[in-house]
């Protein structure tokens, strides 16, 4: 069984680390003026994995927050991974080259497939791709628009990409702590051969149980957000309980 890796999520709008409810960013709530102070509490609680997201960049087609994000690179030793705004291969480069350890592509993953498969070609290991979904159908453009692609189908596109993986968030979970989509979550790692990050709704320490049953081993592991800033996950619990892979 794979290592269940928890990813706890640093949300960028204006250069603060804000959590938004069902993706809109009307309803973002502040909790950190100070990303990197942020980043390297979450190194310090023991995590091993970051997960940023630029959402001014995801609505600009183009980085938004990169002082923001320059500084938590600057701050913390463990990976990161980022997504938001990157629509060609300068930027991802551009990522990469600054110490980025994976890229996420979202919108330009529906509107551009091509360019996925560049960046991961150039990139063996170093490109995922952000697969945003509400009621099963791929949302872009931060979320903001529906497409009428399936989840599964745009999963399918990029099995023989060389994609390192696929986080799957289910929008209407986001944000509001009702508990991961594991169905829907398994149902596309079934699909596809591409390893599968969950991503939206975990609300407490039982999603991360839930995430250690037999069933789950197909999964990557799981983004945490609102629950980690709310205080409803402990993260020595949780990584106490990943490490000792108990269900």
């Amino acid at each position: 069984m794979a290592p269940v890796i928890l990813y706890p999520a640093i949300d960028l709008k204006e250069g603060q680390c804000v959590r938004l409810k069902l993706g809109d960013m009307a309803q973002a709530t502040v909790f950190n003026d100070d990303p990197a102070a942020q980043a390297a509490a979450f190194e310090a609680q023991g995590f091993s994995y970051l997960h940023v997201v630029d959402l001014d960049g995801a609505f600009a087609g183009k980085p938004m927050n990169a002082a923001a994000v320059d500084s938590i690179l600057a701050r913390v030793k463990m990976p990161v991974q980022l997504g938001g705004g990157i629509r060609d291969i300068a930027t991802v480069e551009a990522w990469l080259a600054k110490g980025i350890a994976r890229v996420i592509i979202g919108t330009a993953a529906v509107r551009d497939p091509a360019f996925v498969r560049e960046a991961a070609n150039r990139f063996p290991g170093q490109v995922a791709v952000g697969i945003d979904a509400r009621n099963g159908f791929v949302a872009v453009e931060g979320w903001a628009e529906s497409s009428e692609l399936s989840a599964t189908d745009l999963g399918k596109r990029f099995e023989d990409a060389g994609v390192a993986a696929i986080i799957y968030t289910d929008i209407l979970r986001d944000g509001i702590l009702a508990g991961l989509n594991i169905e829907g979550t398994l149902a596309l790692a079934h699909a596809v051969a591409i390893p599968v990050i969950a991503s939206g709704g975990l609300a407490s320490i039982a999603d991360v149980k839930r995430l250690l049953q037999p069933d789950c081993a197909v999964l990557d592991g799981a983004i945490t957000g609102r629950a980690l800033y709310d205080g409803r996950l402990d993260p020595t619990e949780a990584l106490a309980l990943i490490a000792a892979g108990r269900g």
